[in-house]
């Protein structure tokens, strides 16, 4: 289940910092809202999204990277399946 709180985006950001992938938020004008440069393993997000737009974007991020499960917590490892069978609201 999605809450749209700044606590739920902290546990996203927590486990994707478990994962082999760098999160960062910047200005930009990403068409989608964020860019995924796989070969860096870089994941930037426009930092002027509103919470609900910076989970949205996380989540479509998850759903089409494959992410190193490897170094996850059971915790991070539990999200991690949950938000994969999570429809994303656009």
């Amino acid at each position: 289940m999605i809450k749209y709180t700044t606590q739920f985006l902290q546990k996203i950001e927590e486990m994707i910092g478990e994962s082999d992938y760098m999160l960062r938020y910047e200005k930009g004008n990403f068409k989608s809202g964020y860019c995924v440069l796989k070969d860096q393993k870089i994941i930037i997000v426009n930092k002027f999204y509103t919470t609900e737009g910076k989970i949205n974007a996380l989540l479509d991020i998850i759903k089409n990277t494959a992410l190193d499960t490897s170094k996850f917590s059971e915790k991070n490892q539990k999200l991690y399946e949950e938000l994969q069978q999570t429809p994303v609201a656009n």
